[in-house]
């Protein structure tokens, strides 16, 4: 797994051992930011269920200003900060241990909103939607903001949570990718 463009393009990034976390491919990834353009100077990111950072750290390399990684495991924790260790990351990075699927209390108190949020949860776990919500029910996200969702394609995001929109979806073998905006 690589960093794919940026100021850390090519840079090797590590993942857990095992089969605990599932990183998004280098293919995805690449097809992601590509939707997504080159507009990410200055975004604030989230990074949920973020295994290996792989999201967030892509997104840092091509510009974004800051991001905070969050996840449960304590093996995906070490990787994520190791990551973030071997690019000199840590100064506009956070990483917290926290479980989403309950709510997201852990961003109440953010100094800035998120305008960028990307979420990978464990596939066919019906923990879209609740996170969702529960991103949505702690008030941290920016009125601009955008939502990227990595999800199995036999888990749906319906009901979508009042205050987002299905903007787009891509498909890419067993996994869907799902962006949403909020409404204003």
């Amino acid at each position: 797994m690589r960093v794919i463009s940026g100021r850390f393009r090519g840079r090797r990034l590590v993942a857990p051992a095992g089969m605990g976390t599932r990183p998004t491919t280098d293919r995805i990834r690449e097809s992601l930011f590509n939707i997504l353009g080159p507009g990410l100077h200055s975004k604030q990111v989230l990074d949920l269920f973020a295994g290996t950072g792989a999201l967030g750290i892509e997104a840092l390399s091509r510009g974004a200003a800051a991001a905070v990684f969050v996840d449960q495991a304590k093996a995906a924790l070490a990787t994520i900060r190791r990551n973030l260790r071997q690019l000199q990351l840590e100064g506009v990075t956070r990483v917290l241990q926290w479980d989403i699927r309950k709510n997201l209390n852990c961003l109440k108190h953010e100094r800035h909103r998120f305008n960028l949020v990307f979420m990978d949860p464990p596939y066919e776990t019906q923990a879209v939607v609740p996170a969702l919500t529960a991103l949505l029910q702690c008030g941290a996200m920016a009125d601009d903001a955008r939502v990227i969702v990595e999800h199995s394609r036999r888990e749906s995001l319906d009901p979508i949570p009042a205050g987002l929109i299905l903007s787009d979806q891509r498909q890419f073998g067993k996994t869907l990718v799902s962006f949403l905006n909020t409404v204003l």
